[in-house]
């Protein structure tokens, strides 16, 4: 296999003629540029160039192999070559400059919109746009926040609490509190070794981690990071070729996923205009020339660009099915209604269910996840169905109290989405520890003050929910608006 220098390389680097180095090899994709589900134009820019770090903050290592055919391959990089600094022939248009501020110490974090206010000032552009863009207006992303802000405590006085125990079960699996991480796609976008940070920090801490099938790391990888006696869950995106499908679910049985949260909220993208924005301003025009945009949509940014195979026929025979390819306990993630929690549970394939919005990214001005569970439990015990799922919330949830608020309404558990993104991609897997650390001591001191010393001991009548579904917030949170970052408007340049 020939050998290629830098230099050699550097001189391929347009739409005519596209090499790029990817791990140590040299690639030809100039048959493949238009063939690519992101476009082109993401190739063209690391035209000629190493696209190493650029490709894994995107994909894990074997895409290659998968992928692209075996003849794309035209030979190896000279490890003794220079680079040759240079700006690729699609990348010359104003790419922006990482913005680092002065990052304070971890021991200065004291809260989740702590990670977050360091994140928005020292993550890239494109990975803050994509962690923390949500469906148009925005509206349900506040919201899933605000929510929790309308549920008010009841505190009792004069219980012993000296002994504390936020342990619990979920699905069967022991877990230290109950919160979990849940399922983010391209880790790599905000840390460079990806989601492998969450799994090491998720085993440090004896929670349980959902692997998503959007990762940057391979399952493989992410799973060989566990530690021992470590559980962890698969997401799942039904692809539309249902063999592959099954051999994804198999594999993630095979190496011990203890269980499979199968997506149903996304048929098809909402449109998160921060991520389409960056995404939009980084086309470039040599793409746009020779591709006129007809045969890739690249406007909606990062989230199209990885997502393109999710199958949107999707319906409720296809869970059934799902159930018989697998032992693994079945949750359904993206309910939203009592009369689906209800179909649900009347299925009896069906273990638990994931009462979310996708965290805002879905449909904006739909209702958050807490405002939901009072709805779905009614409707369960009103169907003779309650205690057949485990009911878990994702969205929002930012405090211990909001972990207790959930545990009261009938939630088993939550999940965190972004702040675990933003605390690995500041602080790494202590970050992500520290997180975790936070909302578990939140948690203890909300319980202390609530006069309860285990999870079973929480109960609906502690809390004073009856302005959930008002959505009239009066009392402004100065935390969450000093990190909110809000959508602009394109200004003109005339």
């Amino acid at each position: 296999m020939k050998t290629f220098t830098h230099k050699q390389v550097a001189a391929h680097n347009t739409t005519q003629s596209c090499h790029v180095i990817l791990h140590g090899k040299v690639y030809d994709l100039t048959t493949f540029l238009h063939e690519h589900p992101g476009g082109a134009s993401i190739i063209l820019r690391e035209a000629g160039t190493d696209a190493s770090e650029a490709f894994s903050a995107y994909h894990p290592k074997d895409l290659i192999e998968k992928v692209l055919p075996p003849s794309l391959c035209i030979g190896t990089l000279d490890p003794k070559s220079v680079p040759v600094p240079r700006v690729s022939a699609s990348a010359a248009v104003g790419k922006k400059e990482v913005k680092k501020g002065d990052k304070p110490g971890l021991g200065a974090i004291l809260n989740a919109f702590d990670f977050e206010a360091v994140a928005r000032h020292t993550m890239k552009p494109e990975a803050w746009a994509y962690y923390s863009s949500a469906g148009d207006d925005e509206i349900t992303l506040r919201e899933n926040h605000t929510a929790f802000q309308r549920i008010y405590l009841k505190p009792r006085v004069l219980v012993n609490v000296s002994n504390i125990n936020t342990s619990t079960t979920f699905l069967g699996c022991k877990t230290a509190f109950p919160v979990y991480i849940t399922a983010c796609a391209l880790g790599k976008l905000g840390n460079p070794e990806g989601e492998v940070v969450l799994t090491r920090a998720a085993g440090s801490r004896g929670v349980i981690q959902m692997m998503p099938t959007l990762a940057s790391c391979s399952l493989d990888e992410m799973l060989d990071a566990r530690v021992v006696g470590q559980d962890t869950w698969f997401q799942l995106y039904v692809n539309g070729d249902r063999e592959v499908t099954r051999r994804v679910v198999k594999r993630a049985e095979e190496r011990g996923c203890k269980g499979l949260f199968v997506t149903v909220d996304a048929p098809q993208l909402g449109r998160r205009e921060k991520d389409m924005r960056i995404k939009y301003q980084d086309d470039v025009s040599d793409i746009q020339r020779k591709n006129d945009g007809s045969n890739v949509n690249r406007n909606m940014g990062a989230a199209r660009a990885i997502s393109s195979f999710i199958d949107p026929t999707l319906s409720w025979k296809d869970i059934q099915w799902l159930a018989s390819i697998t032992s693994l306990p079945l949750v359904l993630k993206g309910i939203q209604t009592g009369v689906d929690a209800v179909i649900s549970a009347k299925l009896g394939c069906v273990r638990g269910i994931v009462i979310s919005n996708h965290g805002g990214r879905q449909l904006d001005t739909c209702r958050s996840g807490i405002e939901i569970l009072p709805e779905v439990v009614a409707d369960l015990e009103k169907a003779g169905l309650q205690g057949k799922l485990e009911l878990f919330v994702d969205g929002g949830i930012r405090r211990g109290s909001d972990i207790f608020k959930a545990i009261a309404l009938g939630a088993k558990g939550v999940g965190i989405g972004r702040p675990s993104l933003y605390a690995m991609s500041t602080y790494g897997q202590e970050g992500v520890e520290k997180l975790l650390d936070i909302l578990k001591e939140e948690l203890e001191m909300v319980m202390g003050l609530m006069g309860v010393t285990s999870l079973s001991e929480i109960t609906t009548d502690m809390v004073d929910a009856k302005s959930l579904s008002s959505r009239m917030s009066v009392i402004r949170d100065f935390l969450h608006e000093g990190v909110y970052e809000p959508i602009k408007v394109l200004k003109s340049r005339l």
